[in-house]
């Protein structure tokens, strides 16, 4: 069973334009945080979520990224993408628990497989990390996001397909 998690994308999921040379997903370093603080602010000022700003996100993912407290993959030259991945100990197994935090393509390269390419891409990563489960969440009306989960395999249904919705709630502290 999977429970959603606030993410959001608007990628449609589709294969890569030239099936004969994929999209290449890499591992960020801390030396990378410049380029993955600049895809998060622009992630967060397309839907018209604050931000604390370039500067503060730089710092942050370069500590993260070099504390190995998140995984995040990036996709494309510019990088053009990132997939941000976070673990935790699970009760229900001994195996770890993974959450998809973010999934950004930006919006001009969008429906050329680079999402799906980072989606595939943090699935093998949470394995080899030891993961047996990964939640992620997208807004309701984020439906290229909904058809990229789903066609990979996530539900957002109580015990299998014709379950319950589940849903997902969030609130500042």
């Amino acid at each position: 069973m999977l429970t959603p998690q606030g993410i959001s994308l608007a990628e449609m999921p589709s294969p890569p334009s030239d099936s004969s040379n994929p999209p290449q997903v890499r591992r960020a370093t801390p030396g990378d945080a410049a380029n993955v603080a600049r895809l998060l602010h622009d992630f967060q000022a397309e839907y018209d979520e604050p931000s604390p700003g370039l500067e503060m996100l730089e710092e942050r993912y370069s500590d993260l990224i070099r504390n190995k407290e998140m995984i995040v993959l990036l996709v494309g030259e510019g990088p053009d993408g990132f997939a941000q991945l976070r673990f935790r100990p699970w009760v229900y197994s001994a195996g770890l628990h993974s959450y998809l935090e973010e999934l950004y393509v930006v919006p001009d390269l969008r429906g050329n497989g680079l999402g799906r390419a980072l989606l595939e891409a943090a699935m093998d990563t949470a394995r080899a990390e030891g993961a047996e489960q990964m939640e992620l969440g997208t807004s309701e009306d984020d439906e290229a996001a909904r058809k990229l989960y789903e066609s990979a395999g996530f539900i957002n249904r109580e015990g299998g397909p014709d379950g319950p919705v589940m849903f997902f709630y969030e609130r500042e502290l």
